[in-house]
């Protein structure tokens, strides 16, 4: 009989992971370095700087206007078509279904979750950190704007910091975070800074952002990567409750895959006395649970019960009256009582002839 356990897909992924790591073992989780502060202080203080000068309706201001009046889709209108599908690299549906795909692979080779719950933290991070800053402002974007030289701020808009741009710094500055070696991630980095700038360029030539929105979404996206070594210690805890809920739910279902032990209703059971008792089964609330009884008194148990109905249902049989069916129209009568028929044709004598003989037979002769 075959024993196989047939896994699912997902208990069949997870047995994967639950192998030996194949990652290089010199790939080490990045840190905080005095660098990466100096980086994030700066970055940071590059951020408020945009905002303020934005608020304050500087320079950056009518830079914005100039540039809007400068329409560079009607400069160079070659370049259209093939921008409108390289700003698609910075939406954050398609980029991160095949970011999440490439690094879904490489969970898959390196036995563990940590590079998907790293791009799902990094996006977690953008959504609420640029998503509250763009519903804050509420900055409307060059082709809604009302007033020549304002700011457009606290008008309903959403697109101050730029979404594409943010977005297209994340989703591809993850893979350069999660390369497994220093060339690689300086190779990456480099072709995530170039999508990013391409991304944010080509906003601004097709008209849907400012040139400061776009200066703020780089610097979103960058405050991200760089702060992201912060969040290492809740991914590594994330993996573990995940490989943890894992194991829960595995000995649970192993638990329920093993049959229950089935007793009878009317099981008897050898006391400490010495003596047979009948034991109900716990089905309801309120009825008594059955305690686990040794191999050896079950079997007797089971031997003895088998018995005892055997003896039970020959004792019945053999002392009850049985019933006389009478067939229709006349009584039953005893096989020893009903009178011989001679069949016809046959030479023997009629039966009452023979009676007789044997009868006379039977007596003695006087005198005799």
């Amino acid at each position: 009989m075959r024993t196989d356990q047939i896994l699912t897909r997902l208990e069949r992924v997870f047995a994967r992971l639950d192998r030996e790591p194949e990652r290089p073992a010199h790939l080490q989780t990045p840190q905080m370095s005095r660098h990466r502060v100096v980086l994030l202080g700066s970055t940071l203080a590059f951020y408020l700087a945009i905002v303020v000068a934005v608020l304050t309706t500087s320079w950056l201001v009518r830079l914005d206007w100039q540039i809007m009046f400068f329409r560079p889709y009607e400069q160079w209108p070659q370049l259209h078509a093939f921008l409108d599908y390289l700003v698609v690299l910075g939406q954050r549906g398609p980029t991160a279904v095949m970011v999440a795909a490439w690094l879904g692979w490489r969970s898959w080779r390196q036995h563990t979750l940590r590079p998907l719950i790293t791009l799902a933290v990094a996006l977690l991070l953008l959504n609420v950190t640029v998503g509250a800053v763009k519903l804050g402002l509420g900055r409307l974007g060059p082709h809604y704007a009302t007033e020549i030289g304002s700011a457009e701020l606290f008008a309903g808009g959403d697109i101050f910091p730029s979404g594409h741009t943010a977005n297209a710094v994340v989703t591809w500055g993850i893979l350069a975070y999660l390369a497994s070696t220093g060339v690689t991630r300086r190779v990456l980095s480099i072709v995530s800074a170039v999508v990013s700038l391409s991304v944010g360029a080509t906003t601004v030539y097709l008209g849907t952002h400012w040139v400061s929105d776009v200066l703020l979404g780089w610097s979103a996206g960058l405050l991200i990567m760089l702060a992201l070594p912060w969040f290492e210690p809740l991914i590594a805890r994330t993996e573990a409750y995940v490989f943890d809920r894992r194991e829960l739910l595995r000995r649970r279902a192993e638990t329920g895959r093993m049959p229950a032990p089935v007793v009878s209703a009317l099981t008897p059971l050898l006391s400490a006395g010495g003596k047979w008792q009948l034991r109900p089964v716990a089905g309801t609330a309120g009825e008594p649970v059955p305690q686990p009884v040794p191999a050896n008194v079950a079997a007797t148990a089971a031997t003895s019960a088998a018995a005892t109905t055997v003896a039970a249902v020959v004792a019945v049989h053999s002392s009850a009256p049985r019933a006389t069916v009478h067939p229709a129209g006349r009584p039953h009568v005893i096989r020893s009582e009903r009178t011989p028929v001679t069949p016809a044709g046959s030479r023997r004598p009629p039966h009452t002839d023979r009676a007789a003989a044997r009868g006379a037979a039977a007596r003695p002769v006087a005198g005799g």
